[in-house]
This record gives structure tokens, C-alpha cells and sequence, in this order.
């Protein structure tokens, strides 16, 4: 096998690839880049049972074949590589490479003993690259990371018709965003659980591309995602998920609308008084104001306060401070709202352009209350 490559080309592709790679891999053969060369193209993929990455990059091929690479080792000599064509070179389990002066000779791996790549599966639809990573960023937050209750570490992922919705919850939070996808059969109906670090993945390195196609599992368990030269398939996670959108109130008594910037840059001013886990305090009161404070008796202590538009009765509420940044920092809307039945309960958040528009249920966000104590 014989090709070169422009180093740029070559240097993303290997280490978009390698991203994939598994950390404890249970054969030594899936910490190798699987490289195959054919008709003026080069395909790098990695698989370890669970994750497939491919990428497909022009080349000029002198000699088609395919090869087994040492995968960590590959991308950090790429991207060492000074700004040139590499020429890429196989002869039976020798690797070399050469770019300008440089020259790298690596031993390679078993092409006989690396498993089958899995086919992507139809596609399904299409939809926004960057949509797409913005709802993955603003679930993800909700997901859990408590390793024993494994289905809380996935994102849900809701079909129905054109609208996605994306689902993830810690049982003290739980995110929900709807967004607009281009379904090649509109009454599709479909719901599967990947893991939050694929989802993520996905989102954060096949966005960028435009559009980004979803390859859902008709029969089996394998979900494929493709944008520009690259695909990628994961296998889903197992198991009954909870109901949440049960979770959500059908009605709520108060309502109360801040500026999301404001209340978030106060929430993380007060936060640096208050200790791991202790609380922030809200008050709204009908005077149009909410304080917001944390710390109690000879502790440190710190408050401030800011307009709000309140809609029912005065509210006290107390949140993980946490929990609230992390939540009023998913929102890209310049107020939120904050919709409550009583203080012990979970308060939804949504986001709304004006104090006085209609909340924009795109996105919402569930947070639990701690618990004030009654004296």
C-alpha cells in the first residue's frame, strides 16, 4: 500500500478517528486505526465492538491496500508532522512514513484479526448539524454520573413525526429539548438510549458539517450518525428508561420571569460563599423583586437582589447552586421563567424573550428544590 496525503488532511482525520478508540480495549488489535486504500480515496476507522468511526479523505494512491496502525501512536505523530505531503507506505506488517526529512517506520498490527466493521443503517432523516449539537449541550447537563444506575448516563432520543426530542435526567434534574428534523418517513415513530459521551461526541465533531443525517435501527440495536466524509455507529444502551415527560406539571400557581443573564451572573457571585451542596435561596416577592442569598448565622454570607415579574403569590424556593447555574446557563433566551406549583416541588424553567411574551417550550428544565427548614 502507497499514498500521499497533505498533512492537514490526514493529521484531522487520524485524530478524529482516535477520539474513538477505547480506553481499556479487550483485544490489543482495537488500539489500532484500520487504513484502506482504494480508487484515489483513504478510509481511517476504529471500532471496539461498541463505537465505529470512519473518515474517508482523498489521497493519491500509487498502491491500494489496507493496513493495521497503532492508533495513539499514528495521531501523535501526525499531528508532530511538519506541513507537507505525507507519503504513506505498507509492505506486509512494516509502516512507513515520510514527510519531508522526517521519517517514521512503525510496526503494524493483524489486519486478519480486526472485526468487521458494522454497515451504517438506513437513513432516516436529516437534521441541523448545529441544532443538533446545541440540544445535545443543553440535555446533557441533566445526565447522571452515577456509573451503578447506568440508563441515567444516557440521552434519551424521542421520534415523532418532525420533531426530536431529547431527554437526559439525574433524578434531581431532568432537561427536555423538541427540535425540527427532516424525516425521510414522516410518521416515523421511534425512541432509543445512547450514551451521553457518544451523544456528545457526535455533537461536538459532526456538526460542523451542516447537515448531519441519523441513521435509525429499524430491527437491532445500532443507530449510525454521518456528516460530510465522516460516519460514525453506536450501539444503544439497554433497558426500560423512565417516563419523564410524566414529570412535568400539567398546571402551575406561579409564575415568575427574570433576566437569565442577571439572576446567572448573581447566582455565581453568591455561590462563592456557599459550601459544596449548600443551598441558594430565591425569594420572590410581589413587589417585583427576587433575592437571591446562601450562607447563615457567623458563615460566610452573601445576597443580592434584582428585578423580577412575578405572577401569583410570593415564593420562597432554595436550589443546589449547581443545579441552577448549570441550568440557567442552557438557555440562550434573555429571560427565563420560572413556573412553580408549591415551594417543595420541582420548578420548571423555560426561556422567553420578553417578561411579558409567551415562554418558548423548546427547551425546559426541571430542577428539585432542597428543602428550606420550616424554622
Amino acid at each position: 500500500m502507497k499514498f500521499t496525503v497533505e498533512r492537514d488532511v490526514l493529521a484531522e482525520a487520524v485524530g478524529w478517528t482516535a477520539r474513538s478508540l477505547p480506553l481499556r480495549p479487550t483485544s490489543p488489535v482495537l488500539n489500532g486505526l484500520l487504513i484502506k486504500a482504494e480508487s484515489g480515496e483513504v478510509s481511517i476507522s476504529s471500532f471496539d465492538h461498541e463505537i465505529s468511526a470512519k473518515q474517508t479523505i482523498e489521497a493519491s494512491v500509487e498502491q491500494e491496500g489496507t493496513c493495521l496502525v497503532p492508533g495513539k501512536m499514528l495521531a501523535e505523530i501526525c499531528r508532530s508532522l511538519p506541513n507537507a505531503d505525507v507519503e504513506f507506505v505498507a509492505n506486509d506488517s512494516t509502516i512507513f512514513m515520510t514527510c519531508r526529512s522526517a521519517k517514521f517506520q512503525l510496526a503494524g498490527m493483524p489486519v486478519a484479526d480486526y472485526p468487521e466493521l458494522p454497515e451504517l443503517p438506513q437513513i432516516s432523516g436529516t437534521v441541523d448539524g448545529a441544532e443538533f449539537a446545541k440540544a445535545v449541550s443543553q440535555v446533557q447537563i441533566a445526565v447522571s454520573k452515577d456509573e451503578t444506575l447506568p440508563l441515567l448516563t444516557g440521552i434519551r432520543l424521542e421520534i415523532s413525526g418532525s420533531t426530536m426530542t431529547l431527554l437526559a435526567t439525574d433524578r434531581y434534574r431532568l432537561a427536555m429539548r423538541e427540535i425540527t428534523w427532516n424525516p425521510e418517513n414522516p410518521e416515523i415513530e421511534a425512541a432509543v438510549l445512547l450514551k451521553a459521551k457518544t451523544m456528545t461526541e457526535v455533537g461536538r465533531t459532526l456538526s460542523s458539517s451542516g447537515e448531519l443525517s441519523i441513521a435509525l435501527p429499524e430491527n437491532g440495536d445500532l443507530i449510525g450518525f454521518s456528516a460530510g466524509s465522516r460516519r460514525t455507529t453506536s450501539v444503544l444502551m439497554d433497558g426500560q428508561y423512565p417516563n419523564l415527560r410524566a414529570l412535568f406539571p400539567t398546571e402551575t400557581a406561579v409564575h415568575a420571569v427574570v433576566r437569565t443573564s442577571d439572576l446567572a451572573e448573581a447566582a455565581r457571585r453568591i455561590s462563592l460563599v456557599a459550601e459544596r451542596n449548600t443551598p441558594l435561596r430565591l425569594q420572590f416577592t410581589e413587589d417585583g423583586q427576587v433575592s437571591i442569598d446562601a450562607g447563615r448565622g457567623d458563615e460566610a454570607r452573601a445576597s443580592e437582589s434584582m428585578p423580577a415579574q412575578l405572577d401569583g403569590h410570593e415564593i420562597t424556593v432554595a436550589y443546589n447552586p449547581t443545579y441552577l447555574s448549570e441550568g440557567l446557563g442552557a438557555f440562550d433566551t434573555d429571560f427565563v421563567r420560572f413556573s412553580f406549583t408549591e415551594a417543595p416541588k420541582p420548578a420548571v424553567l423555560s426561556g422567553q424573550d420578553e417578561p411579558l411574551s409567551e415562554e418558548d417550550l423548546s427547551y425546559r428544565y426541571l430542577v428539585q428544590p432542597i428543602r428550606l427548614p420550616t424554622n
